[in-house]
């Protein structure tokens, strides 16, 4: 089966301490309201032919009317595919996102005519970590870099026609790997078309065109909001490739004032090691924030105080869940 490294960690839940939480305060994330949802969300773009990334999520500020967007990852304007366009305060998730292994499906002529046992050959030797030189054309110094592509599936060839189903580390380049691949199988090769299917949990099974983003909050303005409420997800989509730890209701707002995770503030976890990226939901399943880890999950049973989250990406605003007050 086709996966990320992320995705073959088996997640479990293991609770600290047995905690409720007060309805007065906070929300469900799919139980906001669209302006909330257009405030700190994201929308899983399929980005069409022509435009550059950054173009499209100008053309998402300006559908939503908003003045703040960011994507996780730029495509070449000649590519398509999936772009998870943040919105406003959620852009602060889009360092994290960028880190993350992609998906595409590539088209690639080989030049001249080769068995197909020969591709399948030489395309599983490239499974692993290569050495890839960047284009010349490129946002990065071009100097040969480490990068590990997961997995490659053939999934159809004809004549010199193959196509391809790559999953890679952030900063794999497919037009290059065409290319070299053609001088190792002989005759040359190129990319003839590409189209990202996967980042994270955004993938081409859930993608939304411009068109239909446009057309769903003009529904909205006229009091139809379903449309809206399936494109623009709450931010709390784009992080579940993290591991999580959630707080009681007395911790939350320390931390959405920056303060660090120890251990009295926790209810339940997920298993994790120390020094990872993980994210602080409340017990709602609202994100609060993201941190590093410094310690390992399996300690946490043990221990009664220490610190188990470095905070450095605050979510939630200050004030949802009321200050702790020392008895």
């Amino acid at each position: 089966m086709n996966q990320f490294p992320y995705e073959k960690v088996k997640r479990e839940v293991f609770v600290k301490q047995e905690a409720e939480t007060n309805s007065e305060y906070g929300v469900n994330p799919f139980e906001r309201k669209v302006e909330e949802l257009i405030e700190i969300g994201i929308v899983n773009v399929n980005k069409p032919y022509g435009p550059t990334s950054h173009q499209v999520s100008a053309y998402v500020q300006g559908i939503l009317n908003i003045k703040k967007s960011g994507h996780s990852g730029t495509l070449d304007p000649h590519v398509t595919g999936v772009l998870p366009v943040a919105l406003q305060r959620g852009t602060r998730i889009v360092q994290f996102l960028l880190k993350l292994g992609k998906e595409y499906v590539c088209l690639m002529h080989i030049h001249k005519d080769v068995p197909v046992s020969k591709i399948q050959e030489e395309m599983n030797k490239w499974v692993g970590v290569i050495d890839q030189l960047p284009p010349i054309k490129s946002a990065v110094k071009r100097r040969m870099r480490k990068r590990e592509i997961y997995y490659i599936e053939i999934l159809e060839v004809k004549k010199r026609e193959v196509l391809l189903r790559i999953g890679s580390e952030a900063g794999f380049y497919v037009r290059k790997f065409c290319d070299d691949f053609g001088k190792k199988i002989g005759g040359g090769a190129h990319m003839a078309g590409l189209v990202r299917t996967k980042v994270n949990g955004f993938t081409d099974k859930n993608w939304h065109s411009l068109q239909e983003l446009k057309d769903a909050y003009e529904f909205w303005k006229q009091g139809d909001e379903r449309e809206i409420r399936k494109i623009v997800l709450p931010i709390e989509s784009a992080v579940e490739f993290l591991p999580k730890i959630w707080v009681v209701d007395s911790c939350v707002d320390s931390l959405c004032h920056g303060a660090d995770l120890n251990v009295p503030g926790i209810s339940k976890f997920e298993n994790f090691t120390k020094d990872e990226n993980a994210a602080v939901m409340s017990l709602k399943g609202e994100l609060v924030c993201v941190g590093q880890t410094k310690m390992e999950s399996q300690d946490i049973p043990e221990k009664e105080k220490g610190l188990v989250l470095k905070t450095k990406k605050v979510f939630m605003k200050t004030e949802v869940y009321p200050k702790y007050k020392k008895q």
